[in-house]
């Protein structure tokens, strides 16, 4: 049972958290009724403020649209005058441009492009716009006039600057001074720089806007006027200097030794005057030789006399108009040479200006076009060079065909760097080299030919024949044309080798046209050692007739053996060499039996058999008086005349001399000892005229004029 103190304290304590409760309750009606009421205001004032908003909206939406409606009218209005003053512009556009049209393009391009743009514009405006306006045929005739003024300025540019190129510089461009060990790679400037990107640009704008091709026209007839003045002034350049050396100027020639640079390929060397004294002499032999006339010239071979007597040389006076024309031809081949070397350089120099300038769709007509006049005038000076020589040819005169040599063997070195310069142009102008070079080895290839027939049908005349016996001028200057084909090996057989109808000219090889060319020495060697019999026929003395082979053999032999002949020959014949040692030792002794009537005096036949102290019949007397009389006789007389004639190899002349005073001498003590004891006349005297050292004297001054 709960006490009763307990119970009262925890009714007491239940009724005042009742109490509690009961206050919290009312506290939360009271807030309650607060937010309602707080509710009810908030919800009208919304009420309120929406009400005020709508009337707001209501009033401000009219007049934003008002006021939207005429910005853009405001903004109409600006582009309306914005087009008005564009518009009104193009009408302006020739008063405003008319005093820069007027003055030209010199010295402002930049200014004068940007008019000659506003004057465009204005045209496709009122093309587009206004067609049959007159301000329209106002900007048209101010364009065209601007674009004449610069098509002009493009001709003044090129016509100005462009200059032909000085002789020096072609020369160290293409590598003339060979003396120099170190050589600058020249590049030619045509045009100054500045000038240059005017020219370009001025090119550029025609091309796009001009549409006109006139002005490609213009840098053509301007180029190719230049290139064909820089080749004419190179020739010029030579005519008026020694053809041997190339006058440089002293600023490039400090530059050189300033900067070296690497060494260019070496070009393919002329040396003037190297086949001037062939030329010389066989202009000589060809312009009288073969009319029966004397005139020829020999360089004498080491071993030879000095003068070679009975090849008649030429006078001083004639030989100095002849070095002097053949100086002028020297310098004319060399001319040459270099004119198409320089022209292959230029073109190249040309080619690179000209793609800086021209439209590539046009570049290589361009070109073609450029190059034509320069072209054109080396071919014409080619096709003299032929001409030239084939006149020279119908005259005989076989020397021409040495002109084409150097000319020719460069033109074929030349024509790779040609054929690539010229790629793309017309094949008119690619074919226009390979004719020449066709040309050129057709007519050396007559000429070889005929030079061989000429040498075989030279005619057997009496009074053209040396009276000593000598080298025979035929001999010498066969000699001599075939001595200067080992300069031009490659190029003589490719001449031989382009005339076999079997073969096309790249089909044959270099060591074919060798043995061509060693078969056609091998030839010439046959007709003149055929010719060379025939004349000998005109010697009624057998002896002076093998004195005259032997000279003649012997002087080719030794000609081919200071040469490379021998080995050219040995291409295709091996025994040519022991072949001519044969003829000259044959021909030896042929002149050797010219002294048997001599010999045969002193020999036993007829000699009576006697005894020391025996006497002599009358008859036996006569016949030993009759043998030293025919021995003193027969060897004053052939040394009387072969005193005159000549050897002029010394190594021969004194092997021939000992042979015959071996031969002779021993024969003779031979006889003056079988007669030393034969009392045969009371004047021995009269008939021991000579004893054997007289004898050898005498054989000593055998071919000796001068004894």
């Amino acid at each position: 049972m709960i006490p009763t103190e307990d119970a009262s304290a925890r009714k007491r304590e239940i009724e005042d958290k009742l109490k509690q409760e009961q206050e919290t309750l009312s506290f939360i009606r009271e807030s309650l009724e607060k937010s309602d009421q707080l509710t009810k205001g908030m919800v009208s004032i919304l009420s309120s403020f929406e009400s005020r908003l709508m009337q707001l909206e209501n009033s401000i939406i009219p007049v934003h649209k008002q006021t939207e409606n005429l910005q853009r009218l405001q903004e109409n209005v600006d582009k309306t005058l914005s087009c008005l003053d564009h518009v009104i512009s193009y009408y302006h556009v020739a008063k405003d441009t008319d005093k820069i049209i007027r003055e030209g393009p010199a010295g402002r391009l930049d200014e004068y492009l940007a008019c000659i743009a506003k004057i465009q514009k204005a045209v496709e405006y009122f093309q587009d716009n206004n067609p049959d306006s007159p301000e329209l045929n106002t900007v048209k005739a101010r364009f065209e006039k601007g674009k004449e003024l610069l098509e002009a300025e493009f001709r003044s540019l090129l016509t100005r600057y462009s200059k032909p190129v000085p002789p020096v510089l072609i020369l160290d461009a293409i590598g003339g001074d060979e003396d120099m060990e170190v050589q600058e790679d020249v590049t030619l400037e045509h045009l100054p720089e500045a000038v240059l990107q005017d020219i370009i640009c001025i090119s550029a704008w025609l091309v796009e806007y001009g549409r006109n091709q006139d002005f490609m026209n213009v840098y053509f007839q301007v180029r190719s006027s230049q290139l064909d003045r820089s080749i004419k002034g190179l020739k010029e350049h030579f005519r008026k200097n020694s053809a041997t050396s190339a006058i440089h100027s002293p600023a490039v020639q400090t530059k050189r030794k300033e900067t070296p640079t690497k060494k260019p390929p070496k070009r393919p060397v002329y040396i003037p005057g190297t086949i001037r004294k062939a030329q010389n002499l066989l202009k000589q032999y060809s312009q009288h030789g073969l009319d029966g006339k004397k005139g020829s010239n020999l360089t004498p071979l080491e071993g030879f006399d000095h003068d070679l007597r009975g090849v008649k040389l030429l006078s001083d006076d004639k030989h100095g108009a002849a070095a002097g024309k053949d100086d002028v031809l020297d310098i004319e081949i060399d001319s040459y040479i270099h004119c198409i070397s320089a022209f292959v350089k230029l073109a190249q120099s040309e080619y690179a200006l000209l793609t800086e300038i021209i439209p590539e769709h046009h570049q290589k007509k361009t070109f073609d076009s450029l190059i034509q006049e320069a072209l054109d005038n080396l071919m014409l000076d080619g096709d003299g060079i032929v001409s030239a020589a084939r006149r020279a040819i119908m005259r005989h005169d076989y020397s021409a065909v040495l002109t084409i040599f150097p000319i020719l063997r460069h033109l074929k070195q030349t024509k790779p760097d040609f054929d690539a310069t010229l790629q793309g142009t017309a094949a008119s102008t690619k074919n226009k080299l390979p004719d020449l070079i066709t040309s050129m080895e057709t007519i050396g290839a007559k000429a070889l030919e005929e030079f061989a027939d000429s040498i075989k049908n030279d005619p057997d005349k009496e009074y053209n024949m040396p009276k000593d016996g000598t080298v025979h001028e035929l001999t010498s200057n066969a000699i001599l044309f075939l001595q200067q084909l080992l300069d031009f090996q490659e190029t003589a057989g490719a001449m031989l080798a382009s005339q076999e109808s079997s073969l096309s000219a790249s089909n044959y090889s270099s060591e074919f046209s060798r043995r061509l060319l060693s078969t056609y020495i091998y030839k010439v060697l046959g007709n003149l050692q055929l010719n060379l019999s025939n004349k000998a026929k005109v010697y009624e003395d057998p002896a002076l007739r093998a004195i005259f082979l032997h000279n003649n053999y012997n002087y080719i032999l030794k000609s081919l053996e200071k040469s490379e002949l021998i080995q050219l020959v040995a291409v295709t014949h091996k025994k040519v060499e022991g072949l001519y040692r044969e003829l000259i030792e044959q021909e030896i002794q042929n002149y050797q039996r010219s002294w048997l009537k001599v010999t045969e005096h002193l020999t036993e036949r007829n000699i009576p058999a006697f005894q020391p102290g025996t006497k002599l019949k009358d008859k036996e007397r006569q016949i030993i008086k009759d043998k030293f009389k025919g021995f003193n006789d027969g060897l004053e007389e052939l040394c009387r005349i072969q005193q005159g004639w000549a050897v002029p190899d010394k190594e021969q002349r004194d092997a021939i001399r000992q042979a015959e005073k071996r031969l002779v001498s021993e024969a003779y003590r031979a006889f003056l000892q079988r007669c030393a004891n034969i009392s045969f006349t009371k004047n021995p005297e009269k008939y021991h005229r000579y004893s054997t050292e007289q004898v050898e004297e005498m054989l000593d001054r055998l071919f000796d004029t001068s004894a």
